[in-house]
């Protein structure tokens, strides 16, 4: 599988956001792989949220050892959080859900948002190959740019992405719809075959299996 790369860096913005904050929230931080690569510019206090047990596991081995806390949190576009009013200058979120109310009533005064979503419509063309379509098709900018504004937030800065998410062959898409069982709910080789077979003749012929990808990264503060 090659998936294309997004123009930015979502890693070094959170760098530099980190260098002036005291205080940093990672929402859904899987295994604290991301955080980790941040490790030398951490502020004083670093708190990360993880719901998904091995994950919150992996996550509170690796970063409490460092000074971190990992909480178990729940998060999705209304879920509230364990935590106090303007308790962060810093909350990131890499492709996780999040209340834009929530986010801005944690935000200290001067705090920043730093925010990398998948959009909505990711590989849209790929789900209508299996009969299935987006679960989420309005996570898009349009629609969350308005709700952190209405929040409170002002909007710093703004970036969208689209490219190809290309696979080699049939094999690779069935080793990414196991690793992503929400894209096509129920996928198996079995139940999908005649599905796999299609796409296979497309391959056979000489079409690229080539699907639709895109990102968009917000970044908002608290005035």
């Amino acid at each position: 599988m090659d998936e294309g790369r997004e123009p930015w860096s979502y890693l070094d913005r959170a760098a530099e956001l980190m260098a002036r904050s005291r205080s940093v929230l990672d929402m859904d931080t899987g295994g604290g792989e991301k955080l980790l690569s941040l490790r030398d510019h951490w502020p004083a206090r670093v708190v990360a949220t993880e719901d998904y047990p091995p994950n919150f596991e992996l996550a509170s081995g690796r970063l409490s050892p460092l000074g971190a806390t990992v909480v178990r949190v729940a998060l999705s576009d209304t879920a509230l959080m364990p935590f106090a009013t303007g308790e962060f200058d810093l909350v990131l979120n890499r492709h996780a859900a999040f209340n834009p109310d929530e986010v801005a009533r944690i935000l200290a005064p001067g705090g920043s948002f730093l925010t990398q979503q998948v959009h909505g419509m990711w590989a849209w063309d790929l789900l209508a190959a299996f009969d299935a379509a987006p679960q989420r098709p309005d996570a898009t900018p349009e629609k969350y740019v308005p709700l952190l504004e209405a929040a409170g937030l002002a909007s710093e800065a703004l970036e969208e992405w689209e490219g190809r998410l290309v696979f080699a062959d049939v094999g690779a898409i069935v080793y990414y719809l196991k690793a992503t069982p929400w894209e096509v709910p129920g996928f198996t080789v079995r139940t999908h075959l005649r599905y796999l077979l299609a796409l296979q003749e497309r391959l056979e012929v000489g079409e690229e299996l080539g699907f639709h990808a895109a990102k968009y990264l917000i970044e908002a503060r608290n005035p």
